[in-house]
């Protein structure tokens, strides 16, 4: 039954991301030539240059990626992405969709903001609308100076660079908008408005500090066994209490607050994670 449900989860989740990607494209981008990163930008710099319809590019360039993502993430991922990709084609090519605004700046914002907010949640049902990932995987793997996030931006930096060469510098930079935009319209759909966030603390006062992050703010905290190296007053061998927290991003300004109050000397580190699962990572319930 939780497999059947899940896997209606995602059909659904997959689905929305699809219209959502489809009316991006069409209600907005498409009139105005503007285009997006990754493949889909590829394909839609092709389709502006040669006329050939997008329905037919997508799938064509997206493609290679599709069995470079059979192979490095699993079958699942790649038949579902497959699915995903075809099925974004056939809406395209047979769903009407109004064009929205002539205003350039609102089409070059909403329009990646519809299109990141469909690859957010194709993303979440266990697929991709666009496989420049896969690539930059691969490329990243090969290379020990290159990140998956660096490849990403070179791919990009190569697209609308010839963006501004066959279809005008304007065009260009009103797609960088929108690339922008469907970036942080990803984040926000994968990751929410509750990212989460790592925070470690090592202070001297760490059992007063477990006490306040339990009782007074209900987070789980794992301690950690540690021992002080070299600080302000010289090089020590103590054993210490390094506490471990996870908490959501509107929270991180609650708790420094909180561990100002017991400990301004304390030495706090915090950073984002991209998920996190099991545990007390929820606030709980107080009484």
């Amino acid at each position: 039954m939780t497999t059947v449900r899940t896997h209606v989860k995602d059909a659904t989740l997959i689905v929305a991301g699809i219209f959502s990607v489809a009316f991006g494209l069409k209600g907005f981008l498409l009139s105005s030539r503007f285009i997006d990163g990754g493949v889909t930008g590829i394909s839609m710099l092709l389709s502006g240059i040669t006329g050939w319809p997008l329905a037919v590019l997508l799938p064509l360039f997206n493609l290679p990626f599709l069995v470079l993502g059979y192979y490095q993430i699993g079958r699942a991922f790649a038949i579902k992405s497959a699915l995903g990709i075809a099925g974004l084609s056939l809406v395209l090519a047979a769903v009407p969709f109004p064009d929205v605004t002539p205003d350039l700046l609102l089409t070059a914002l909403f329009g990646g903001a519809f299109i990141g907010a469909g690859i957010g949640l194709s993303m979440r049902g266990g697929a991709v609308l666009d496989g420049t990932e896969a690539a930059a995987l691969l490329l990243s793997r090969r290379s020990a100076m290159l990140r998956v996030g660096d490849v990403i931006l070179l791919i990009n930096v190569v697209i609308f660079g010839a963006a501004a060469f066959f279809l005008g510098i304007e065009i260009a930079l009103y797609s960088m908008i929108t690339y922008f935009a469907a970036s942080k319209a990803i984040d926000f759909i994968v990751h929410g408005i509750e990212e989460y966030t790592a925070v470690i603390i090592v202070s001297d006062h760490a059992e007063a500090l477990r006490e306040l992050l339990t009782e007074e703010l209900g987070k789980g905290v794992t301690v950690l066994k540690g021992q002080k190296g070299y600080g302000k007053r010289g090089l020590t061998r103590q054993d210490t209490d390094v506490l471990y927290s996870v908490v959501t991003r509107l929270e991180l300004s609650r708790l420094r607050d909180a561990v100002d109050r017991v400990d301004p000397n304390a030495f706090l580190i915090h950073h984002s994670i991209d998920d996190a699962r099991g545990g007390l990572v929820k606030e709980r319930a107080l009484h």
